[in-house]
């Protein structure tokens, strides 16, 4: 498979994954109170994500496996530290603008458990499966081009699923949000994903992105107690 075409399809499964995903969840009510309805297009996502892995599997390099505690801990950091900058900075920018602090309707109605079950959990590893297991494995062959950023080579596939990642949170305008509160969720997913992206190409291990993941998580964990 040429670069171009890895781009192309890599583009286009991820987007045709997480739309099949979002359709059927649009369309289908669990009716268990404790399971949140995202429940379902997460689940989907990781299916068809996993899917996705195995059917390319000549064509991509996915490699899992517990690390080494003392690996973990720089990743877990740099991380959170990421997670705290951006969404310090991004409120006192919504405060200086007039806007209100928001939170999404589908985390303010769900118990500290649940958000820990199904936001922490569940939903980093679901997504970490679509664009750093899938898409920016398939693209690893473009790593060969890469851009310096604070000091840190950051390759295109690095770049590219990390746009991609922030990308589908467009999806939160059909929720009403406000243009800063969604400005905040792209910049912040970008930085995230690049984070996870890094670390995972950096030990060739999809185990670190969602490590990365879980940490920027992590906040809407905090957000939950602060809330009950």
């Amino acid at each position: 498979m040429k670069n171009k075409e890895r781009i192309i399809y890599g583009l286009f499964i991820t987007a045709f994954i997480f739309s099949i995903a979002t359709i059927i969840s649009f369309n289908t009510h669990l009716g268990i109170d404790f399971i949140p309805n995202f429940f379902v297009t997460l689940t989907i996502e990781l299916l068809l994500s996993i899917t996705a892995i195995f059917t390319l599997r000549k064509h991509l390099s996915y490699n899992i496996s517990l690390p080494k505690i003392k690996f973990i801990l720089k990743p877990i950091i740099i991380a959170l530290a990421t997670t705290i900058v951006i969404n310090l900075l991004m409120t006192i920018i919504t405060k200086i603008a007039g806007g209100k602090i928001e939170i999404p309707d589908a985390l303010s109605k769900l118990k500290p458990i649940q958000v820990f079950i199904f936001v922490f959990i569940y939903a980093s590893i679901s997504e970490e499966f679509l664009f750093r297991g899938f898409l920016m494995n398939l693209l690893k062959p473009l790593d060969t081009t890469s851009f310096i950023i604070l000091k840190r080579k950051i390759s295109l596939p690095v770049i590219l699923s990390a746009i991609a990642f922030s990308a589908v949170h467009l999806v939160l305008l059909t929720t009403g949000v406000s243009t800063l509160f969604l400005l905040r969720v792209v910049i912040f997913t970008f930085c995230l994903g690049i984070v996870a992206g890094y670390y995972q190409e950096k030990h060739n291990n999809h185990i670190y992105a969602i490590i990365v993941h879980m940490t920027g998580n992590s906040l809407a964990v905090i957000a939950s107690l602060s809330l009950n």
